[in-house]
Formats: C-alpha cells, sequence, structure tokens
C-alpha cells in the first residue's frame, strides 16, 4: 500500500513540473504584427530581421482582404512564389498565425503580390 501512495506522489509531482513547463513557455509567447503599423503589404521581406523568434510566438498580418491574402507555404513555395498543393490560404485581413519551431514562410498569392516583395520567412527556435 505504502508503494501506490509513492507512485502517485511521484507521479503528481511529475505532472506539476510538466503543468509549470507548460506555463512558461506560454508566458514566454509573443505575439508580433508583420510589417509593424504597415501591415502585411510589399517589401515586408526584411521585416524579421533583428527580431528573434519562438516556436508558439504569434504573428498577426493585418491587410485588405479585398487587396491582398496569406498563405502559410514551404520553402519551395516561398522561393518561387506559388501556392502548393494543401496550403492554408487566410482572407480575414487580421490573420494570427502561431509560429513553428524551424522556418515559417508566408507570401500573399494575389497575381505579381510575391513577386513585388510580400513574402516574409521567419525561423522561431
Amino acid at each position: 500500500m505504502a508503494q501506490g501512495r509513492g507512485s502517485a506522489m511521484v507521479a503528481t509531482v511529475f505532472l506539476c513540473m510538466l503543468m509549470f513547463m507548460l506555463h512558461s513557455e506560454m508566458a514566454h509567447a509573443a505575439t508580433y504584427t508583420v510589417g509593424d503599423s504597415g501591415g502585411w503589404t510589399f517589401n515586408v521581406a526584411g521585416w524579421p530581421k533583428g527580431k528573434r523568434f519562438r516556436a508558439g510566438d504569434t504573428l498577426v498580418f493585418n491587410y485588405s482582404p479585398a487587396a491582398h491574402n496569406l498563405v502559410a507555404v514551404n520553402k519551395v513555395g516561398y522561393n518561387t512564389c506559388t501556392t502548393p498543393r494543401g496550403s492554408k490560404v487566410y482572407k480575414t485581413g487580421k490573420d494570427q498565425i502561431k509560429l513553428v519551431k524551424g522556418q515559417n514562410f508566408f507570401i500573399c498569392s494575389i497575381a505579381g503580390h510575391c513577386q513585388s516583395g510580400m513574402k516574409v520567412a521567419v525561423t522561431a527556435i
């Protein structure tokens, strides 16, 4: 019987530590507005320079949905300004995307917009 209580105590301590670690990670998540006050527009590819992103941070893309959209793409889609099959297309004008660890790529898929610099690549640690 004492061994059962000991195991329960270890499990409880482990769960408390896990919840603390998860809460700490969430507390450190930051929110960034892509393009700052200018929003999601042309020539934002250099916007990430000097910023340090973490997995779980949120990018906010503000734009006119009548003029632009937002597409989460892979590296090939980013480099070629194409929308790979299965890419998630956003159209609200106030899209919020949580970063995953590694590279995150976004473009506007309206004809000519990505080629005019409406794309951004963010690496999250």
